[in-house]
């Protein structure tokens, strides 16, 4: 009963306070505009960091491409070969698997869906696509960004071809 009355009264005061300041619902559209535009804001960051990607590989530059990693032993790449572990290993992964600009060919992504997680993590699901003097190779993934020292990193990877 004692709960009942404490709920009874907190009602109430919200209600008398709502009614005296109407500007709350304003507020709420402005916040509602606001996460909109930062959520439009970190889509654009995460693809500027993509697009930056597919220059780097597509020149054969798999330092400049890592760059849009996480460089950290956390990093969690999942692919055909299993789970690799950290950064450095990722790196290595990547240059023993296509040793050359003819391996490497020219990247394109495309980008089916980008979507928050939480605060401060995307998710981004794609195809990707590697035109190669060797033949042609295409897949998907699926990778995890999050915003870490004020940049998007890449911190998991599953990607399959």
């Amino acid at each position: 009963m004692k709960h009942l009355l404490v709920f009874t009264i907190l009602i109430s005061l919200y209600a008398c306070n709502f009614q005296t300041k109407p500007e709350v619902s304003i507020e709420t559209e402005n916040t509602f505009e606001i996460k909109i535009s930062k959520i439009e804001d970190d889509k654009a960051a995460i693809l500027k960091v993509m697009n930056t990607q597919e220059l780097a590989w597509s020149q054969n530059d798999l330092d400049g491409f890592m760059e849009g990693y996480y460089q950290s032993d956390s990093l969690k790449f999942y692919g055909k070969s299993g789970l690799t572990k950290g950064w450095q290993q990722t790196l290595d992964t990547y240059k023993k698997g296509y040793p050359s600009k003819d391996h490497s060919g020219t990247l394109s992504f495309k980008i089916i869906d980008i979507s928050p997680i939480e605060n401060q993590s995307y998710w981004v699901m794609g195809s990707y696509v590697l035109n190669r003097n060797i033949g042609d190779a295409s897949g998907v993934f699926m990778v995890i960004f999050k915003k870490i020292e004020d940049e998007w990193k890449i911190v998991a990877d599953m990607s399959c071809g």
